[in-house]
């Protein structure tokens, strides 16, 4: 019944998981790079564009609701669980039944969905009006069956991850990336940009098929002779459901504050809802890269484990290990989206109907976005420890008041502070996003403050936090002088020179510092360029 395999292979495991989720999603996010640049290239912050944004959020609230997070938080702790015992029927029963259940529930979503569509936009984005609102029905209506793949391949997902296999599910969106990309670009001379955003939209239909298509194989090899079935009267699928549902309340909680956000962005100058959708994919980079790959990498390991004779000691060092790590990679990324945010955006977007003033408009939302960016990041690992702890309610507690905060700050920070300190309206969406932070950093101290008291204190010492708040915020004033000395060079060369600057010296000073990860990562490097 117990993990008889040692404890330091496991850490080693979760740590090379890590790094494997990590690569994959490094990829899928540079893949999600190339296209939201070809997206931005093609509609900049127009009507179309902020059409095309709103649009792919509707088809996500679904999605959200019964993919990937959700699935790591109620599948993969029971799963894992029944894999570790070695309880392969059980297992493979039980996948088969949330597979049914999940295509069952995801089929009637998806064909209300399209029926519906004109209800929704009125309720998303009651701004729109017009041909804007038309083609946004439109799109939504395109879009909206590429959901029920995109659960079927987080069900991949859940299953992949739990046989320790990383790499091939957070790598996979890179195809769904890439048909994007290349449907717009055999599609480049159509004059219209709202006839290049439905192209765009069959694009994310195409990609989903082979995001799904890329991970069944290797799924259906792992559990041979699968079946469909809705025997929801099994022990561990009940234990699922259990899970599920106060999981499913706690994604639709946040993403009802996404929701708030375009509601509130679709009363802002026209462009708002798209910068918005530019920022987001600037910002999600750290949180995917090192709040995401890190926990998914921990939670089924923790999750085999539970249980075990002194678990939660064990769920201690790993959280504290994991936020050293998570510590060191996203504040420079806090200090370089306050900073340096035009340079970021610039680097990545600036071309063709995404100009400079689109790069300075995106950097005021970075700017806000950064103040959250560590508690979101962060309030991932701990969310993570209480799935693993089979307690999805805790979450969702802390979860609704973070958007009943989201709510009252974003209307305040968002359409009435701008008119209060007589700035223009488009400031409106920096407010957005700054409240959004604000209520993160409450629902992260509330996590932890619940998770201490079950597993003793969890954190990093608040000199080593001053240390690599140092090296960063140091770095990117550098950073922030050569800019002005590169002013009318290329925005590719211009944000190489400076972000490449401001990356080494961040590292350096930390090695000087002697910080941890810096000084693990040096070692690595020499022992692998200069071994005897």
């Amino acid at each position: 019944m117990t993990n008889t395999e040692p404890k330091q292979t496991n850490i080693k495991s979760s740590y090379s998981g890590a790094l494997l989720v990590a690569t994959g999603i490094l990829f899928s996010r540079i893949a999600g790079l190339v296209r939201m640049r070809v997206l931005a290239h093609f509609l900049g912050s127009s009507d179309a564009g902020d059409a095309f944004y709103a649009a792919v959020k509707i088809p996500n609230f679904p999605q959200n609701l019964l993919g990937e997070g959700v699935l790591s938080a109620s599948f993969i702790p029971v799963y894992a669980n029944l894999v570790a015992k070695g309880n392969k029927d059980e297992a493979r029963k039980v996948a088969g039944v949330i597979l049914s259940l999940l295509t069952l529930f995801t089929s009637i979503v998806v064909a209300i969905g399209i029926v519906a569509t004109p209800l929704f936009i009125d309720l998303v984005a009651p701004g729109f009006s017009g041909d804007k609102r038309d083609l946004t029905i439109k799109l939504v209506q395109i879009i909206f069956p590429a959901t029920g793949l995109l659960v079927i391949s987080a069900w991949c997902l859940g299953v992949l991850n739990s046989h320790h296999k990383f790499f091939l599910p957070y790598v996979a969106p890179v195809v769904s990336n890439a048909a994007v990309v290349l449907v717009l670009i055999f599609f480049r001379h159509e004059t219209s940009q709202s006839q290049l955003a439905v192209y765009a939209a069959w694009g994310l239909v195409l990609g989903a098929l082979l995001q799904l298509a890329s991970q069944l194989p290797t799924t259906l090899k792992l559990v041979p002779h699968l079946r469909l079935s809705l025997a929801t009267k099994m022990s561990s699928v009940q234990e699922i459901i259990k899970n599920f549902i106060p999981v499913v309340i706690s994604r639709g909680v946040v993403q009802l504050s996404a929701f708030i956000d375009s509601i509130l962005a679709s009363f802002l100058p026209s462009g708002a809802v798209a910068a918005l959708g530019y920022a987001q994919t600037i910002y999600m980079l750290p949180i995917s890269l090192f709040g995401i790959s890190i926990s998914a990498a921990e939670l089924p390991s923790m999750s085999q484990a539970f249980g075990s004779e002194n678990f939660n000691i064990k769920l201690q060092k790993r959280i504290n290990s994991a936020i050293g790590k998570v510590t060191f990679f996203v504040i420079p990324s806090v200090a370089a989206f306050l900073v340096l945010g035009d340079v970021v955006a610039a680097i990545l977007f600036q071309t063709g109907k995404f100009d400079q003033d689109t790069s300075l408009y995106v950097w005021r939302i970075l700017g806000g976005s950064a103040i959250g960016l560590l508690a979101t990041t962060l309030g991932r690992l701990y969310s993570s420890a209480f799935y693993s702890l089979r307690d999805t309610r805790t979450p969702l507690r802390f979860s609704i008041i973070r958007v009943l905060l989201t709510t009252a700050l974003g209307y305040l920070m968002g359409l009435k502070l701008p008119q209060i300190m007589g700035l223009q309206a488009s400031w409106g969406t920096a407010g957005l996003t700054a409240s959004a932070g604000i209520a993160g950093w409450v629902e992260f101290m509330l996590l932890r403050k619940k998770l201490n008291s079950i597993i003793g204190e969890t954190g990093v010492p608040v000199l080593v936090i001053t240390k690599i708040w140092i090296a960063a915020l140091a770095s990117a004033a550098v950073g922030f002088i050569i800019k002005l000395q590169l002013t009318g060079t290329h925005p590719f060369i211009n944000g190489a020179v400076i972000l490449s600057v401001y990356g080494v010296l961040y590292f350096a000073i930390c090695a000087l510092f002697k910080i941890t990860e810096a000084e693990q990562i040096l070692k690595k490097v020499f022992s692998k360029f200069f071994r005897k």
